[in-house]
């Protein structure tokens, strides 16, 4: 707070509501035969990254996004290129006589847990505009602000970079994954619908969660918490609401059906825990039978030959869903259960070098980030 009031020097901080410092635009849809996987500019429908591309934009450079719906909702990003928001997308413009850009960035990356709790709706979530236009924002003098955004500024740039790098490793890693998980004619296909059982799930929303219970898998989490596997759950359920809903034992593979993209679309993962857990809507369960291991699969979910199997089934603009029946025509090599476990070993490797919160360049990403939150926290509490 010292350093805040030196900046300060005894001026005012005046607080205004969003709705009346900025603009809070809505993007429009794009028709699904505009999105490309290649193209000039990015297209962003509501999720953490972009759905694809297309060749016009609607949104000039250097703005501030915030998803709208689907599990990602109140997810904050600025977006440096001009692009294309989708209907699932705002992109808030500050009036600059009040509003420094970077500023209001970074005010609303600190908001992003509060927008996100704030999400609505009992199918898809979404985040009313209302909410977000009634949302308090502290005004410092334009060159107070100016400077806050200096500072934070140069923690994320340092993140940028260390992400560039990550992206780097990681696209190394994916060509040695497809690489792994190319066959030849010796090896055979099957449908997935040949080798496992299918379960879609139903009924789980996110009101649902309490503090202890039954473990409990949601959708969305799938895209944004989890990775290949999971031991222990971050939400659980009641044992009444449990027994209503889809089960999940050890070995199983949850598969996502919907999302606001293609790309998150048939994500999915493996259950190891050892209580028995459940899932709800838009994913759907993979019971492996005695030939296919359940990591397997999942490391195979995540290749190009995978997406350009998907992508045939895939329906829907706004919200892209492969269904459970679709998804069980998919094809893919079935190697000896041997082959598939050491196959699973490798890649296994290759994730925790370059996925792993707790080494290499992820564990520097996070160091960084948290030093990051910390100054926000100091330099945004008026």
């Amino acid at each position: 707070m010292k350093y805040i009031e030196n900046l300060l020097q005894g001026q005012k901080v005046e607080w205004k509501t969003l709705g009346e410092v900025c603009e809070i635009n809505k993007g429009k849809q794009l028709n699904k035969t505009e999105l490309k996987e290649e193209g000039k500019y990015p297209a962003y429908n509501g999720g953490k990254t972009y759905s694809g591309f297309t060749d016009k934009y609607n949104v000039e450079e250097n703005t501030t996004i915030i998803s709208q719906g689907g599990a990602s909702a109140g997810f904050v990003n600025f977006i440096t290129t001009k692009f294309w928001a989708n209907a699932h997308c705002y992109y808030v413009i500050p009036n600059i006589d009040f509003v420094n850009n970077r500023y209001l960035f970074h005010f609303l990356k600190w908001q992003e847990f509060y927008l996100m709790e704030a999400q609505h709706g009992a199918g898809i979530p979404a985040l009313a505009t209302s909410k977000l236009s009634k949302l308090q924002i502290p005004l410092p003098p334009l060159a107070v602000q100016r400077e806050i955004a200096k500072i934070l500024d140069t923690f994320t740039t340092l993140e940028a970079e260390l992400e560039a790098e990550l992206d780097c490793r990681l696209r190394q890693y994916h060509h040695y994954r497809d690489t792994l998980l190319t066959f030849g004619d010796d090896v055979e296909w099957k449908a997935l619908g040949e080798i496992g059982e299918f379960i879609r799930g139903t009924g789980l929303q996110k009101k649902d969660f309490t503090e202890t219970g039954v473990p409990a898998i949601h959708y969305g989490q799938i895209y944004t918490k989890y990775g290949n596997s999971v031991t222990e759950t971050i939400s659980f359920v009641s044992e009444e609401l449990a027994k209503k809903l889809r089960k999940v034992n050890k070995g199983d593979v949850v598969i996502t059906n919907t999302s606001e993209n293609l790309e998150d679309v048939g994500k999915s993962l493996v259950y190891l825990g050892e209580k028995q857990a459940v899932t709800g809507g838009h994913a759907t369960i993979i019971k492996p039978n005695e030939n296919l291991l359940g990591k397997y699969l999942v490391y195979y979910t995540q290749t190009n030959m995978f997406s350009d199997q998907k992508r045939k089934y895939a329906k829907g603009t706004k919200v892209i869903d492969v269904s459970a029946t679709d998804m069980q025509k998919i094809q893919i090599p079935l190697p000896p259960l041997e082959e598939q476990k050491r196959i699973a070993e490798i890649l296994d490797k290759f994730d925790t070098l370059t996925n792993s919160i707790t080494e290499g360049l992820p564990k520097e990403i996070e160091l960084r980030r948290k030093q990051y939150e910390y100054y926000r926290e100091r330099l945004l509490s008026f």
